[in-house]
C-alpha cells in the first residue's frame, strides 16, 4: 500500500517517549531525580495536548480524505476541518480528486524561472514508436485522468500512476503499431488519440482502479531525426501537391459554372427564337387563312385589293418606273417626277 499522508501512532508514541525523556532529564539536571507520579503525570498531559493536535486534520477543496480505522476503510473526510481519532486508531489519506492529474510520455516539463520548457533527454525509448508498415515515429503525448474513487486508487493497486503509465505505453504502442506513418504523422492524429482513449478507459476499468481518462492528446509526432530531412521533402511534395488540387478546384469552379451559365442563356435564347418564329407564324398563318376567307367571296376584287396593296408597298422603293402599255405594244417611259420636282424646287 502506498502512504497518502497522515501521521501513524508508532511517530506519535516515539515523539511522547523521546519528550517525556527530554522532560526528565531537564528535571534531574535542575531538581534532581523526578518523581515516578510526576513523570506519569507529565506524559499523561503530553498525551493528551499531542492527542487533541493530532485529532483535528485539514482537507483541500481539491482533495478528498479517506479514513481508516484499525487498518479498515471507515469514510470520506470532506474538505475543510476534520476530525479523527488519535494515536493511531485513524489514519487519513488525502487524494487529489478535484484536480485532473496529467502523465506526460515521450518528454517532461521543465519550469525555469522565466518560462516553461521541455526536455526530452534519455526518452528516446519511451518516445518511438514502431507504426504497422514498419516506419519509427518520434510521439510525444500526455494522458490526463482524474480520480474517481479515491478508496480503489490508493489500495487497489500498489502504484497506480505507474500502473496507469505503463498501461497507457502499452495501448499506443497496440494502436500505432496498427496504423501507417501517414496516417500518425498527419491527418488521423485526433482518431488515434480517440481509440487509445476507449482502450485504455477499458483496461482500467476491468482493472478497477478507480479513475477515469480525462483526454489522451499527441503533443508533437515527428519521424526520428535520422530520416527528418527526407520526411520533411515528402511532407512538402505533399503539400505542393494538395496545393495544386485547391488551385484545380478552384479554377473548375469558377469555369464550369461560367460555362454552364453561357449554355443556359444560349438554350433560352434559342427557346425565345423558337417562340418568336412559331408566334410569327401561327400569326401569318391566320392572316392567310382570313385572306383566303375573303377571297372565296370576291375573288376579284380581292385580287385587286391585294395587287393594288402590294404596289403601295413597292412602288415607293422603286428610283424609276416604267410602264408596259399592251395596246401600244411599246414601253412608254415614264418622266422622272422627282427628278422635275426636285428640279422644279431649284
Amino acid at each position: 500500500m502506498q502512504d497518502w499522508g497522515g501521521p501513524s501512532g508508532d511517530d506519535l508514541e516515539k515523539k511522547v517517549v523521546d519528550f517525556a525523556e527530554k522532560v526528565k532529564q531537564k528535571f534531574q539536571q535542575d531538581k534532581g531525580p523526578l518523581p515516578f507520579k510526576g513523570i506519569l503525570v507529565a506524559i499523561i498531559v503530553l498525551l493528551v495536548v499531542i492527542g487533541g493536535y493530532s485529532s483535528l486534520y485539514k482537507v483541500d477543496t481539491e482533495e478528498t480524505g479517506v479514513v481508516l480505522r484499525f487498518g479498515k476503510f471507515s469514510s470520506f473526510a470532506r474538505p475543510g476541518l476534520n476530525y479523527k481519532l488519535p494515536l493511531g486508531i485513524d489514519r487519513v489519506y488525502l487524494v487529489k480528486t478535484g484536480r485532473v492529474l496529467k502523465e506526460e510520455f515521450g518528454f517532461r516539463t521543465v519550469q525555469p524561472d522565466v518560462r516553461t520548457t521541455y526536455s526530452k533527454k534519455g526518452l528516446d525509448e519511451e518516445s518511438l514508436t514502431l507504426t504497422g508498415d514498419l516506419n519509427v515515429s518520434d510521439l510525444e503525448w500526455i494522458v490526463q485522468f482524474q480520480v474517481a474513487d479515491p478508496f480503489k486508487f490508493i489500495f487497489s493497486i500498489k502504484n497506480p500512476v505507474g500502473t496507469i503509465r505503463d498501461i497507457a505505453e502499452a495501448v499506443v504502442r497496440k494502436v500505432v503499431g496498427n496504423s501507417n506513418v501517414t496516417d500518425v504523422l498527419t491527418t488521423e492524429r485526433a482518431v488515434l488519440a480517440g481509440m487509445i482513449q476507449q482502450d485504455l478507459q477499458k483496461i482500467l476499468n476491468e482493472y478497477d482502479i478507480g479513475c477515469r481518462i480525462v483526454t489522451v492528446k499527441f503533443q508533437d509526432v515527428n519521424p526520428p531525426e535520422q530520416v527528418k530531412g527526407a520526411f520533411n521533402e515528402v511532407n512538402e511534395s505533399e503539400q505542393q501537391k494538395e496545393i495544386l488540387i485547391f488551385q484545380a478546384r478552384e479554377e473548375f469552379n469558377k469555369e464550369v459554372p461560367k460555362a454552364r451559365g453561357e449554355a443556359k442563356r444560349t438554350l433560352q435564347k434559342a427557346e425565345g427564337y423558337a417562340i418568336e418564329r412559331i408566334n410569327r407564324a401561327q400569326g401569318e398563318t391566320g392572316r392567310f387563312l382570313a385572306l383566303l376567307k375573303e377571297y372565296r367571296k370576291a375573288p376579284d376584287v380581292t385580287r385587286r385589293r391585294i395587287y393594288l396593296e402590294t404596289l403601295e408597298d413597292v412602288l415607293p422603293r422603286l428610283k424609276e418606273v416604267y410602264i408596259m402599255d399592251e395596246k401600244g405594244g411599246g414601253l412608254l417611259p415614264l418622266l422622272p417626277m422627282r427628278r422635275e420636282q426636285t428640279g422644279g424646287a431649284k
